[in-house]
């Protein structure tokens, strides 16, 4: 290891692999990439159906936990981050959701000038390598590979659920990716033929091959050294040894929504009174460091199958041999997808320019640890509002680098939140009475039949819903005149020179989708801000929104409507 590079990235995650690659690309730039985590090369990471293995698991991921949240009655909640090579683009459900072009629109009315749909679309494409080919909105020549999965060829559920949505009356979609997010359709996930499409994968394996490139593993890193107001260089420990390293040009956290939030804090940089509460002198007093915590949480909406043909039957030790093996042979077959493969994005009200609720379409009655949730045939949504208006923070509570900081969503805090969650429990339920389900459907598992009542369902949601891991936000860009904005248009931290924060931490407001996709990109068109290059001419694309959106809330009446008052 030299002593000084050009640039120093910290986190090899899923924007600090796209930096690394893309600063490296031209061979002028020495490159430094710190990483805490270690090899991805795990089975478990690489084949789709493994999912639920390294999000759980402490050698993937950093274990966080949540404070005890007061919206759902003094729960803690699991919120794990990528700890590994491709960080959580290395652990999460590989489903590939931009998020609707309004999303980004909002992003520049909160101060982020420049972040518009139409300015950040040339950069989701030149990431991707999307499997149907180059479109006005798809990308095909990037190192991001995507797909369809087995594009629902493997079971009928997916389909009826599309077609249960247009019966309940909402549109379907060709492509929520593209010109139109709002409806029921196909999802797509970061997968390229067969593997996961991980950061690492896809970015930084190419960019190991350049000389100019250094990656150090198993590295914690400390701090950020400051001359002043100005980065110099980077504080880290390995094998028990404190060392530092030298910035030429820029430092540039990439450690997440916690991460980069501890990092700065450690350093300084932060609330002058949470500084003083963890005992670390204050270098820089920004108020918004670790502020504007946003998530998603999500339910499993779950029923009994009639026919026998969900993924519950195939979880005895044969069946998981067999689908690994065909995996490990061919990279095909039920290991080489998420198994979300149908969703849907709809507005749970009247007034909504666009979708603030999201499905992901399970064939099979099972959590996110691969546990079932009874013994027979069954299917699940994930589903949940996308939108919310709590707000959070995150904040060391010693000096201490390694110790684990408060992490505090607010989750269900305010009303409008929690009405979203009574509005998408209904919304759900009539979706999945439809005539299209009747062959499959059986009996309500869970919210239960007896769920209909406000009081009842918040109670439900309250005592069942989960994160959907999608914390962010954190080190908000925005606007000169806005106090709380960590980063400007730049992604450069407010009053330090030479130090930026590239990754979900910086998103103003969450989009409503998953949070990888956005993630790459904001790295994405960050690398071409670093190197000074021009930026990519924005489009001048069509969006669909619904025509009468201001005064419904979907297409088509039900064809079936469903009696929320209906009990047990």
């Amino acid at each position: 290891m030299h002593k000084s590079y050009d640039y120093i990235i910290v986190g090899a995650g899923s924007a600090g692999c796209v930096l690394a690659d893309r600063l490296s690309a031209s061979g002028e730039h020495s490159v430094l990439l710190l990483e805490a985590g270690g090899s991805d090369k795990s089975i478990f990471i690489q084949m789709p159906t493994a999912l639920s293995y390294p999000m759980n698991t402490e050698k993937y991921a950093w274990q966080f936990e949540t404070d005890e949240e007061q919206g759902l009655d003094g729960r803690k909640l699991h919120c794990p981050r990528g700890k590994v090579l491709g960080g959580s683009s290395s652990i999460n459900g590989m489903v590939y959701v931009r998020g609707h072009a309004c999303d980004f629109d909002e992003w520049e009315q909160h101060g982020a000038q420049g972040w518009n749909y139409q300015n950040c679309l040339p950069y989701f494409k030149r990431a991707e390598n999307w499997i149907k080919g180059e479109s006005t909105y798809r990308g095909s020549h990037g190192p991001l590979g995507t797909c369809a999965g087995n594009d629902m060829t493997l079971n009928p559920l997916y389909q009826a659920f599309i077609d249960a949505g247009t019966e309940a009356g909402y549109p379907k979609t060709d492509d929520y990716n593209g010109f139109q997010q709002e409806g029921f359709g196909t999802m797509h996930m970061t997968v390229d033929n067969g593997v996961r499409a991980s950061t690492s994968n896809a970015y930084l394996k190419r960019a190991l091959k350049r000389s100019n490139l250094t990656l150090i593993k198993h590295v914690h890193t400390r701090k950020v050294l400051l001359d002043g107001k100005t980065a110099t260089g980077i504080e880290f420990e390995r094998r028990g040894k404190v060392q530092t390293v030298l910035a030429k040009k820029e430092v540039i956290l990439s450690a997440g929504s916690v991460g980069s939030v501890q990092l700065l804090q450690h350093s300084g940089i932060g609330p002058k009174k949470i500084l003083d509460n963890a005992g670390v002198k204050v270098r820089h007093d920004l108020p918004g460091v670790g502020q504007n915590l946003q998530d998603h949480l999500e339910v499993y909406f779950q029923y009994q199958c009639h026919q026998p043909i969900t993924l519950n039957g195939k979880l005895d030790l044969v069946s998981k041999g067999l689908i690994g093996a065909e995996w490990i042979l061919t990279r095909k077959g039920l290991g080489a997808t998420n198994h979300f493969e149908s969703c849907a994005f709809i507005r749970s009200r009247e007034g909504l320019k666009w979708p603030n609720i999201q499905y992901h379409f399970l064939p099979a009655a099972m959590r996110y640890d691969g546990n079932a949730a009874f013994d027979g045939h069954g299917f699940q949504v994930h589903v949940g509002p996308n939108k919310p208006e709590s707000r959070g923070s995150v904040s060391i509570i010693s000096d201490d680098p390694k110790a684990n900081p408060h992490i505090q969503f607010n989750y269900l805090s305010t009303e409008q939140d929690r009405q979203d969650w009574r509005d998408c429990i209904r919304l759900t339920r009539e979706i999945l009475a439809q005539p299209a389900m009747d062959n499959f459907r059986g009996n309500e598992i869970q919210p239960g039949k007896a769920v209909t009542s406000d009081e009842a369902i918040d109670e439900w949601v309250k005592q069942n819903v989960e994160s959907a891991y999608h914390p962010s936000c954190t080190c908000k860009m925005g606007a000169d005149s806005d106090p709380m904005a960590v980063v400007d248009e730049q992604c450069r931290v407010r009053g330090i020179e030479h130090l930026r924060v590239v990754d979900a931490s910086i998103f103003p407001t969450i989009p409503n989708g998953n949070l990888n996709a956005p993630t790459i990109m904001v790295a994405e068109r960050a690398a071409d801000m670093i190197l000074g290059h021009e930026l990519l001419s924005p489009e001048n694309v069509p969006v669909w929104l619904a025509p009468d959106w201001q005064t419904r809330q979907r297409v088509n009446p039900p064809q079936r409507q469903v009696d929320q008052r209906e009990t047990e």
